[in-house]
């Protein structure tokens, strides 16, 4: 099946502008609440401590991962309006594929897959734990990847 590139590309700019804020820039690794090892702008593959990373090298890894939440998001539900595309690319590139994609443990996924989008869109402000813990920063990107996603929805209905 063919990927709708432009789609994709326009939904991985709004959900780098989500992740970008949200993240923050470091350029030397450090823990992330749940005790994950992370550098720049969220990456956390391959990361090698007391390393300084250049801006461009961060800017390449959030380019890619985020190509890679968009292709899981793609694939596990194919065709989404573009903003809710973004708010759950925002959300996998964050917490993991889960949300979008395993309908046996994700209601927002379950929901995605049937079609009942804007349901799926309430469902992400209950992402915001790490460790079983609300986090404010968390709470601010959940709330921020819904009116996003709801954005979409609203303008389909117009």
């Amino acid at each position: 099946m063919p990927y709708d590139t432009k789609r994709m590309a326009a939904a991985a700019a709004i959900a780098t502008a989500l992740a970008i804020p949200a993240e923050g820039l470091r350029q030397y690794a450090y823990y992330d609440p749940p005790g994950i090892l992370t550098v720049c702008y969220g990456h956390t593959g391959n990361v090698e401590k007391h390393r300084k990373y250049s801006l461009e090298e961060c800017n390449d890894l959030l380019t890619a991962d985020m190509k890679n939440a968009i292709i899981a998001v793609e694939s596990c539900v194919p065709g989404l309006p573009e903003n809710v595309l973004a708010a759950f690319a925002d959300a996998v590139y964050n917490i993991g594929p889960r949300v979008a994609c395993d309908t046996n443990k994700s209601t927002a996924a379950r929901l995605l897959k049937a079609g009942r989008i804007e349901e799926a869109c309430k469902q992400l402000p209950k992402w915001n734990k790490a460790g079983g813990v609300p986090l404010p920063g968390l709470t601010k990107r959940r709330n921020a990847e819904m009116t996003v996603c709801l954005d979409s929805t609203t303008s389909q209905e117009v």
